[in-house]
């Protein structure tokens, strides 16, 4: 008979680690005995580390694990120790060999029952541990708002995720430092010019929902800086991703930079206050520092005075027309100005609904300041965006052509007018226009990493693979933090050179595979008649992107070739076509 203590159900808050070993099944297919023995004895290493740290293993399913730990500092720390020690019990064993763990951390609600655990809280660490790459750690946004300054590791800001079978998108961080006795970072030498990042800052006003304000804020002051000519500007993506960490020498030499800027942000009623400081990175010493408290109105007007104040505290002498290049065209409107902060911060999520959401955001921008280059610019921008992810024609293009010809209209010196005008004329196939378009936005902003990367690209499809490489290089440079796409971009141009072993690096340097760099690694081995990877890779694309044409509700095509037309098509020269559809051939891939 159950009693009614033992059918009880309890909720409450837990720290919960999922774990598993990558790539389980095809070690167990390879050799059965040996992946087992090897399991073992991984588990009778790591299990007492989870005991030292208080953690319960509360259930175990073949190659994995979910434990509990009495709190979130607890399941990281345990984390890193686990991940560094297989990092050194991997160090001899064969690449293709290795047992690497994938770890997902949470902290939230869970149902005991008896010693099992139960609910969305568990749920959570093992989506997170299913998307995570081997040997890496991610947590959640919950876990990390407690973790954050209690440990001197880097929390890479991954954006948000839509996890299987969890209702909301679920913000994700990766806990760098987990492999650094493995894989020591890379010290970046410091450019000849003056070197600067601008680091996320800190929102103080208590609503996580005003994140997006201190962003804007740190962002547009890097937009500013990036623009004189003598400066080096490290990218938003890369001094983003180290967000909460304190170690400011370790900052600078992770981003390559002298300089940082951090700050923070307190918005409250009509009133805000913008507190900054700039750093030298090599000494940790504080240069200068300001508290600025104003009208909401006025944060225009503080991130010009911001700019100028760190332009000229930093050592040598900046030409004066290269200051007036400050003085961009803004809104005074701050509502208007609000909402494209809030459609910046949805278009970057890079999903339908948000950039539905980001396109409502900046046409009422538009609505309500007519004369806002940037919100003309935008509404542009997101339907490039839409172009990309295949959620429109490039024929829907010629709708928004206005919107950027008006933004160039108000403020021809704009270099995000500029390149996206780049894209969406490269989109429109007026080759010659976007060029000039492109390079024009380099010559008003060099700094500008994204546009550097893209007209990389572009280049490739163009033909022209050997600047391509240059660009792709100053691009990853100035990002050296970047984001996936940088890497795909790279492994494209390397393709298009013949040197498939190096895109191949390239394309393992990407966090998650998606659908198109299963495809181009499908390619890339079968030029290199690796045909077991290649068809392995190859079934991956075709998988996910047969899956993709499914969920949009469009039919599967007659031949199976079509489904990489939307990447071939790019190309102008039908050689270079041909090329990358030889690659595929080989990797198996038949009309």
């Amino acid at each position: 008979m159950v009693t009614p203590q033992q059918g009880r159900i309890d909720r409450r808050l837990a720290a919960i680690l999922a774990a598993d070993i990558a790539g389980y099944s095809r070690f167990m297919g390879a050799d059965e005995l040996g992946t087992a023995r090897a399991l073992r004895e991984h588990r009778e290493a790591i299990d007492p580390i989870m005991a030292s740290h208080g953690g319960r293993i509360f259930k175990t399913m073949g190659d994995g694990l979910l434990v509990e730990f009495p709190s979130i500092v607890a399941a990281v720390e345990c984390a890193l120790v686990v991940q560094n020690l297989m990092a050194g019990r991997n160090v001899d064993v064969p690449e293709d060999r290795r047992m690497l763990f994938r770890i997902g951390i949470n902290l939230g609600d869970v149902l005991i029952e008896g010693d099992d655990i139960l609910g969305d809280g568990v749920n959570i660490a093992a989506r997170l541990e299913g998307i995570a790459e081997p040997g890496s750690i991610y947590i959640s946004d919950a876990a990390y708002q407690q973790v954050r300054d209690k440990l001197d590791v880097i929390f890479e800001d991954r954006g948000e995720h839509q996890l299987k079978n969890i209702a909301r998108p679920a913000k994700v961080y990766r806990v760098q430092g987990a492999a650094a006795a493995a894989s020591p970072l890379p010290i970046l030498s410091l450019p000849q010019k003056p070197s600067i990042a601008v680091l996320p800052f800190q929102n103080m006003s208590g609503d996580p929902a005003q994140d997006y304000f201190s962003d804007g804020i740190a962002e547009d002051i890097i937009t500013e800086l990036s623009r004189f000519r003598s400066l080096f500007v490290v990218a938003r993506n890369s001094s983003f991703s180290l967000r909460g960490k304190t170690d400011v020498n370790e900052v600078g030499r992770r981003l390559g930079v002298r300089y940082l800027v951090e700050g923070s942000v307190r918005k409250a009623d009509k009133r805000v206050r913008v507190t900054v400081q700039l750093l030298d990175a090599a000494s940790g010493n504080h240069l200068w520092g300001e508290r600025y408290d104003r009208k909401l109105e006025d944060i225009l007007v503080v991130q010009d005075e911001i700019t100028r104040a760190v332009v000229s505290t930093l050592p040598g002498r900046l030409e004066n027309a290269e200051r007036d290049l400050a003085k961009r065209k803004q809104t005074s409107n701050i509502t208007a100005y609000d909402l494209v902060l809030l459609g910046n911060e949805r278009w970057r999520r890079l999903t339908r609904k948000d950039l539905a959401d980001a396109l409502d955001h900046f046409r009422s921008a538009v609505a309500l300041d007519p004369h806002y280059a940037r919100a003309h610019a935008n509404v542009a921008w997101t339907h490039v965006c839409n172009v990309f992810l295949e959620a429109a024609d490039a024929s829907s293009l010629d709708g928004v052509l206005r919107h950027v010809e008006i933004a160039l209209d108000i403020d021809d010196s704009d270099a995000w007018s500029h390149g996206v005008f780049g894209q969406l004329l490269f989109l429109l196939k007026r080759d010659d226009e976007a060029e000039i378009h492109f390079k024009r936005a380099l010559g008003f902003n060099p700094n500008d990493a994204d546009v550097a990367a893209v007209f990389g690209n572009v280049l490739v499809y163009w033909g022209r693979w050997r600047e391509a490489l240059t660009w792709i290089d100053t691009a990853k440079r100035l990002n050296p933090l970047p984001p996936n796409i940088y890497h795909w971009y790279h492994a494209l141009a390397l393709y298009s050179a013949r040197e498939y072993e190096q895109a191949i690096k390239a394309l393992r340097e990407i966090r998650t595979l998606d659908r198109w760099s299963h495809c181009l690694l499908a390619a890339c081995y079968g030029q290199i008649d690796r045909l077991d990877d290649a068809r392995t890779e190859l079934d991956a694309f075709i998988g996910e992107r047969e899956r993709e044409l499914r969920e949009r509700g469009e039919a599967l095509p007659l031949s199976r070739l079509d489904l990489v037309l939307s990447r071939t098509d790019r190309y102008r020269d039908p050689l270079d076509r041909e090329h990358f559809l030889e690659g595929l051939r080989k990797a198996g891939l038949t009309g």
